[in-house]
């Protein structure tokens, strides 16, 4: 079964090289998946956001999600998995950024990018807000595959993994009473969301 699945994954990944490959995605692919590196978009974002009380909350929720999400996917996921990366399976590709060896499945950039994504949508007043960011998150996915490091079902999977990570972990803070803690403690204002 899983041999099924990886020759997919091949045939979407050729065909991306062979259909999708350009001049600016040469440029633009690698660089996104660096700002991503570690999370530094993210981490910028939480920062403004833990700036101003109104969208404290969020920041906090951002910072939460991605760390858990490290946690189990780098962590736990992948060590288990121990699914060995599609840059590291043949030689016939021109890499655009680095070979990694770490291991594939899922892929954290996909996921810590969707867990920010869904934690700031989650907590924040003005929805509208969320569609430049899911944007981000789905370019960089988009990314891992392009440069050719990770499979299609590495990312689906962190798409995935990290949506839920979020939705559940704002799930228990809500009702374990944190938000409203902080309410108390005029730490976030009580108009956030």
């Amino acid at each position: 079964m899983l041999d099924y699945i990886t020759q997919i994954d091949f045939n979407i990944l050729y065909w991306i090289q062979d259909n999708l490959k350009n001049a600016v995605f040469d440029l633009a692919m690698p660089f996104i998946s660096f700002i991503e590196e570690g999370g530094m978009m993210w981490i910028a974002l939480s920062i403004g956001l833990i700036c101003f009380k109104r969208t404290r909350y969020a920041g906090f929720a951002i910072l939460l999600a991605m760390g858990l999400d490290t946690l189990i996917c780098e962590g736990i996921i992948k060590n288990l998995v121990c699914r060995v990366r599609p840059c590291n399976q043949v030689d016939d590709i021109i890499m655009l950024v680095s070979k990694q060896q770490s291991y594939s499945f899922p892929s954290n950039h996909s996921a810590s990018s969707f867990a920010a994504a869904t934690a700031f949508t989650m907590n924040i007043r003005k929805k509208l807000w969320s569609v430049p960011v899911f944007l981000f998150a789905s370019a960089v996915a988009f990314s891992r595959l392009y440069n050719f490091v990770h499979f299609p079902s590495d990312v689906l999977a962190g798409i995935i993994l990290g949506t839920l990570i979020a939705v559940c972990l704002c799930y228990v803070l809500k009702k374990c009473g944190f938000r409203a803690f902080l309410e108390r403690k005029n730490i976030i204002s009580l108009e956030s969301e």
